[in-house]
């Protein structure tokens, strides 16, 4: 993609003007023009907040709109500060046990997190797309109601707000975060190669020009360590135990599983690993006919993608930039014992790439609902039961309900 084609597919992933402006909120005369107002729907039956990408300025105060309709099953929480001093929000979603009940054990707690890099739009996203799905099917729908009963579930949209805000204001194609580093004209950190787990391992990037540096120390970026300091408190003083991790990336439709940093160690739980990662990827296929085609390997061969075209079959290598040492993925999986550990990387598969268009939003955020569905279920020990009134999919409506359902996923409207 060059000249005026790149720039045109820049320009068409930021939404309009009037779409992005924050002082749009429920109350004023415009109210529902890109805000989780549930009565504010396109014909299609969406809500128009996913009918673009949305600036961090859109998406805090969303965020804090969902926790205070919801206040029975969502918390707005804070996972740290920036480098430049922006919050790290995340949606606490979840159904905890009545006062009069005591916790049988810790409470067991799925991260969903997306935007570690700043230029992966679509990470960002799908984890709004999925949280607001299941926020908004609690009371509705009897699996949903049982995925937060049996989990807590915390939404991190932008790992990387400072990244982000820039992709915004500035270069649409920035992957690092905006911490300064020993060159003064190279600016930025890979928050993916700055955990504390083999980190250095497997990358070349030391240069702080590269965009995959990781820099001088682990946890140098700002943004991971806040977030390991978050989960390692979690463990330690809140009673909370990850049973999975899944961090949403682009591009290239994969489910990867430990470990990034190489293929010469075998994760200890490698077949259990396996087997949930290659069902998550046949729940992202089939969530549209099989259309895209998600392939599950492990992180550390996860740079080699085959097509399908017609007769022939085409491989693909890609750009290893979101593997290697010091990842999120190996970090939650080694460090802190998540159970079930995972990178989905999204759509596409090159076309578009990082600049994938604002319509494929929704469906995107369609498959990766399908993906954490089964894997509730099958960390639930559910898998081959319906519930009763449900229908085949997961995202028909029950029988008696107000709901609006799709083909494709679930739709909600009150």
């Amino acid at each position: 993609m060059h000249g005026k084609a790149l720039a045109r597919a820049i320009s068409n992933s930021y939404p309009s003007s009037a779409a992005i402006n924050p002082s749009v909120l429920p109350g004023s005369s415009h109210d529902g023009a890109f805000t989780p107002a549930l009565h504010a729907q396109k014909q299609s039956g969406e809500n128009v907040f996913f009918s673009s990408y949305q600036p961090y300025s859109v998406i805090l105060p969303w965020m804090r709109l969902m926790s205070s309709m919801f206040t029975t099953h969502v918390r707005l929480i804070n996972i740290g500060l920036t480098h430049e001093g922006r919050q790290i929000p995340a949606l606490r979603v979840g159904v905890h046990p009545k006062n009069s009940e005591q916790p049988t054990g810790p409470r067991r707690t799925i991260v969903v997190a997306g935007g570690a890099h700043a230029r992966e739009w679509i990470s960002t996203s799908t984890v709004l797309y999925v949280a607001y799905s299941l926020i908004t099917g609690y009371g509705k729908f009897t699996h949903v109601n049982s995925m937060l009963e049996a989990f807590d579930w915390v939404f991190i949209p932008t790992l990387n707000p400072d990244g982000y805000v820039y992709t915004w204001e500035t270069d649409r194609l920035w992957r690092k975060n905006r911490q300064p580093t020993s060159l003064h004209f190279c600016t930025g950190l890979d928050l993916d190669r700055s955990y504390g787990f083999q980190w250095g391992d497997s990358s070349p990037h030391h240069n702080p020009c590269s965009e995959s540096y990781a820099g001088e120390a682990p946890f140098e970026a700002t943004e991971a360590q806040r977030l390991a300091a978050w989960a390692r408190n979690e463990t330690e003083h809140n009673n909370v135990t990850f049973t999975a991790f899944v961090d949403l990336h682009s591009y290239s439709q994969q489910v990867l599983y430990p470990y990034s940093y190489t293929c010469d160690d075998l994760p200890p739980t490698l077949e259990n690993l396996e087997e949930l990662a290659a069902g998550i990827a046949k729940a992202l296929r089939l969530s549209h006919g099989g259309k895209y085609r998600y392939k599950a390997t492990s992180a550390c061969e996860g740079n080699v993608f085959t097509a399908q075209h017609g007769q022939s079959t085409m491989t693909t290598t890609l750009p290893r930039m979101e593997t290697g040492g010091g990842s999120a993925l190996d970090w939650f999986y080694h460090e802190i014992g998540a159970h079930y550990a995972y990178q989905i990387k999204l759509r596409d598969t090159g076309s578009y790439g990082f600049l994938l268009p604002k319509d494929n939003i929704v469906p995107t955020g369609k498959e990766v609902l399908e993906g954490v569905h089964y894997l509730a279920r099958f960390l639930m020990g559910d898998l081959g039961v319906r519930f009763p009134g449900d229908r085949d999919r997961w995202g028909a409506k029950e029988e008696g309900q107000g709901q609006r359902g799709g083909e494709d996923g679930v739709q909600f409207e009150l």
